[in-house]
């Protein structure tokens, strides 16, 4: 009994000691997907003091590397998904037949986020401003939801989490139509086809996905294009959330990627998928801008095609002064289904469009006004919160002496690019159907 004693003692100090001995004579783990690993630790700071979170921050550098990591979080998801149905992975939803979804879909899927009337209607102001300034220059505009991949395919979500009627890029649709700003519903143009073009294992489309949303987007452009028709060939491909999952497991998952070459060429900037800003050439006609999320990383190569000249960015904020200085014919902004928030956290960047309304004398109370510079020589940015609830569908205009202009809208208040001008400052919005006016302070 004590030889039996002795032996589980000395195995569980060998499984315990085993993973940093191996990280010393191995070398470290690798990180998994796009994990980001913590920094090996510094004894002083960078303003040269000690570094008292020394062996804190030894901790987190140790328990990023030790050794068999990945091997051991695999296996451990595994025997979670075998015995309780779920990844193990608090980011990533187990599915029927092995299918996985972002975690951070479940809200719009569920119907129970954060936005409701007003979150949508101020998302959607944001965009016909934009489609406001575009129109005035000349540039084509066109706004689009890649859709959730539980939004196309919910009959593989966990049987446990209902699905309503609706949808976030539906709702945000539904006001868009109202203010008259062009969109594409590519939810629709996959619905209608009964090949699953999204992959099970990844929270993107596949190949051929991004081949039908581009010729979705090119026909909605008037540029008809047949990307769909391929050529395809049948290539390996790794899913982002299967490697969050199982990070030293070996997906089975394919793709069908297009046979032939990319039909453009690449000019200055970035040449990844992932590059923030990426500039191509080809023999097509005209010049787009297309703001793209990763999305847009299968998506990009077919646009290029399209057009003589294109800049692809991922920026969040959509600059449109970067757009006038481009030289872009056309418009394009795709956004994913669930960060149609960060059209509030990064409300557009353009000078704010005048309005013929005299806000008058009355006020209401005060309101704090931030100012900062302008992307403009001779503009200020200006934001504040809003003092009080304001009406579902109601705009933000931002008064001085240069005039009346309409603000952009953030989660829970403006920012207006106006022309640098002497007060007095005046902000104004409906509440209970009546403008309310206060002063800028």
């Amino acid at each position: 009994m004590k030889k039996l004693s002795i032996l589980f003692i000395a195995v569980i100090l060998l499984m315990c000691i085993a993973p940093v001995v191996g990280m010393v004579a191995l070398g470290p783990s690798q990180p998994a997907a796009n994990e980001a690993l913590a920094d090996a630790p510094k004894l002083k700071t960078a303003e040269g003091g000690v570094n008292f979170a020394y062996l804190s921050d030894l901790k987190d550098y140790i328990n990023d590397r030790f050794r068999f990591r990945q091997e051991l979080i695999t296996a451990g998801h595994r025997l979670s998904a075998a015995l309780f149905r779920s990844t193990g992975e608090e980011d990533v939803i187990l599915g029927r037949d092995g299918w996985l979804f972002y975690a951070s879909t479940l809200d719009d899927y569920m119907g129970s986020g954060d936005m409701g009337d007003r979150e949508y209607y101020a998302a959607a102001r944001n965009l016909s401003l934009i489609y406001e300034y575009c129109s005035a220059r000349g540039i084509r505009f066109l706004f689009t939801c890649a859709p959730n991949k539980n939004s196309l395919y919910g009959q593989y979500m966990p049987e446990t989490f209902a699905q309503p009627a609706g949808n976030a890029a539906g709702e945000l649709y539904a006001v868009l139509d109202g203010l008259g700003v062009p969109y594409l519903d590519l939810r629709q143009v996959f619905t209608a086809r009964e090949e699953t073009v999204y992959f099970a294992h990844d929270s993107h489309w596949t190949s051929r996905g991004a081949a039908l949303a581009a010729d979705a987007i090119c026909a909605a452009l008037q540029r008809p294009t047949a990307y769909f028709d391929g050529p395809f060939t049948e290539t390996p491909h790794s899913g982002d959330l299967y490697e969050m999952v199982y990070p030293a497991g070996e997906d089975d998952e394919t793709d069908l990627t297009p046979a032939d070459e990319p039909a453009f060429t690449y000019g200055p900037g970035g040449t990844r998928p992932d590059s923030i800003t990426v500039n191509t050439q080809s023999s097509g006609s005209g010049r787009l801008f297309m703001y793209r999320d990763s999305f847009g990383n299968s998506l990009y190569p077919y646009m290029a095609g399209t057009f003589a000249e294109a800049r692809f960015s991922r920026d969040t904020a959509y600059d449109m002064t970067e757009v006038s200085a481009s030289g872009a014919d056309t418009l394009v902004i795709e956004l994913v289904e669930r960060n149609i928030d960060w059209l509030l956290e990064y409300p557009p960047v353009l000078p704010a469009p005048e309005r013929d309304l005299d806000l008058g004398t009355q006020r209401r109370g005060q309101i704090t006004l931030t100012a900062g510079e302008g992307p403009l020589e001779g503009f200020l940015t200006v934001s504040g919160i809003l003092p009080e609830e304001v009406d579902a569908t109601s705009p933000v205009l931002v008064q001085n002496s240069a005039g009346t202009f309409e603000a952009a809208l953030t989660a829970d208040g403006f920012r207006a690019v106006v022309p640098a001008a002497a007060g007095p400052w005046a902000a104004a919005f409906a509440v209970e159907g009546q403008l309310a006016v206060y002063e800028g302070v």
